[in-house]
């Protein structure tokens, strides 16, 4: 058993979603959590930025002793290379493959849709990830660019008539084309669930890849028997790389829960 902390990372408030199933999941685990709201968001980013970034994010984590790397930015998961993961010396979950693996089962018409990041889009590493499962699916994909601001910037509640226009204009498309199941492709995306959801006029099976990938931690700890053995309820400590104040008062309102005191800004 190891009572270190789990590692999680994303560029800002997006990897919450992770979190919050982590704490469900695995109550006992401490957990470390770093939001690089300074850089937000990465999306509109380069794949040699992204890389960049995500490499430092990850350093940070490893200095703070954690067991395991959770990587809570489909962006990052889409676009870092085989050839960096391949040689890391630690486990690792990213949230790209259990949202995938969790659409495929979920879909009965064969058509489903991705809504990521425009650097997620441009990598095109759902279709190819859903295509090696089932090589003749329909999958269509549609960048969403301002869904991270609007939720960085608290605009996430289900009667926000601004988020919701911004739903309308981007999800129109996807549902004339009656897809059955879409893949949420982006960790902040989670918090406008009820506005996509009522968008899609609630027809549409929507796969939580945050939700997906605490599933698959929880199981790769069993597997590699990493599992607290602490019977105290885990700690989280938050990181973020710009206001402390922002992130807290966000973050609180998502987790339902003070984290005064918790977060400290620190610069990679």
């Amino acid at each position: 058993m190891d009572t270190r902390p789990i590692g999680v990372f994303d560029s800002g408030l997006g990897g919450l979603t992770v979190v919050k199933e982590l704490r469900r999941l695995l109550p006992n685990e401490d957990i470390v959590y770093f939001g690089d709201t300074g850089r937000v968001p990465y999306g509109t980013k380069s794949r040699e930025t992204v890389t960049r970034y995500a490499l430092q994010d990850i350093e940070f984590l490893r200095g703070k002793n954690v067991k395991m790397v959770v990587i809570a930015c489909n962006t990052v998961s889409a676009v870092l290379p085989a050839e960096i993961t391949e040689k890391f010396d630690f486990p690792y979950v990213s949230v790209l493959i259990p949202a995938v693996n969790a659409a495929v089962k979920r879909t009965r018409n064969g058509k489903i849709g991705v809504i990521c990041t425009s650097a997620t889009a441009k990598s095109g590493a759902y279709e190819t990830s859903i295509r090696k499962i089932i090589p003749d699916i329909a999958v269509i994909t549609k960048a969403c660019p301002l869904f991270v601001p609007l939720v960085e910037s608290g605009w996430f509640q289900k009667d926000n008539k601004v988020a919701a226009l911004v739903a309308e204009e981007y999800l129109s498309p996807l549902r004339a084309l009656s897809i059955d199941t879409c893949i949420l492709g982006c960790t902040h995306y989670p918090y406008l669930h009820d506005i996509i959801d009522s968008t899609f006029e609630h027809k549409v099976a929507l796969i939580d890849s945050g939700r997906e990938t605490a599933a698959v931690v929880k199981s790769v700890l069993e597997q590699k028997e990493l599992l607290s053995d602490s019977e105290s309820e885990g700690k989280c400590g938050f990181f973020v790389s710009d206001s402390v104040e922002t992130f807290t008062e966000l973050a609180g309102k998502f987790l339902l829960t003070d984290i005064q005191g918790d977060v400290a800004k620190v610069s990679l």
